[in-house]
């Protein structure tokens, strides 16, 4: 569970849900279409793969004790690490591959990863909870800009309501397992759902 709802595949879902929804906005025709697939392998691998082995080496290295970072100071380098990646990604974006809308989420995600990082000077927050509670809003943006579209997967047709209640249930189940495995307090795992979803805010409004 801990890997399938990792903050950093938070992107890649809802890239994946906006091609099932909506993937003529992407200039594509399908989710099978080859310029989908291109796009999910690109934000995968530049959101999530390439920025968990450059955390995964720091390990060997020294840098980091566990790839767990209980302590708060372990959690500086890989917060810049996957920042500046997320920065890029923003970037590219900017010149018109994606709808603004999925731009705006992108920029949310990064504005979330600095915010975790600047409040991990002073104490620690729960990261998964920052995840979900970007995907949470991100999710509820997405409701409201896109109304009527259903999300097509496997001849499953599912409205976007129903997928705000999934979004809220794993929001919730996340949030649960950080705290039965006393890896963070409520207040942390509070402040985690609050500075995604004020990170996603922030974007929209910046946007």
């Amino acid at each position: 569970m801990k890997f399938l709802f990792h903050p950093l595949l938070i992107l890649t879902y809802l890239l994946l849900l906006m091609l099932a929804s909506n993937p003529y906005a992407f200039g594509a025709n399908d989710l099978g279409d080859k310029r989908s697939v291109l796009l999910l392998m690109s934000v995968f691998s530049t959101s999530f793969l390439i920025p968990l082995l450059g955390v995964a080496l720091m390990k060997p290295l020294g840098l980091i004790k566990s790839l767990e970072m209980h302590d708060k100071q372990e959690r500086i380098g890989p917060y810049i690490v996957c920042g500046v990646f997320y920065l890029w990604l923003y970037k590219n974006f900017l010149i018109g591959i994606t709808p603004p809308l999925y731009t705006q989420f992108t920029l949310g995600a990064t504005i979330a990863l600095f915010l975790a990082f600047f409040v991990n000077i002073f104490k620690r927050i729960s990261a998964y909870a920052v995840g979900m509670g970007c995907m949470v809003t991100m999710v509820l943006v997405l409701a409201f800009k896109w109304p009527g579209l259903a999300v097509s997967l496997g001849g499953f047709q599912l409205s976007m309501n129903i997928v705000l209640a999934l979004a809220l249930l794993i929001a919730g189940w996340v949030g649960f397992d950080v705290l039965k495995r006393n890896n963070h307090t409520p207040e942390e795992v509070w402040q985690g759902y609050a500075a995604g979803a004020v990170s996603v805010l922030i974007a929209g409004w910046l946007g």
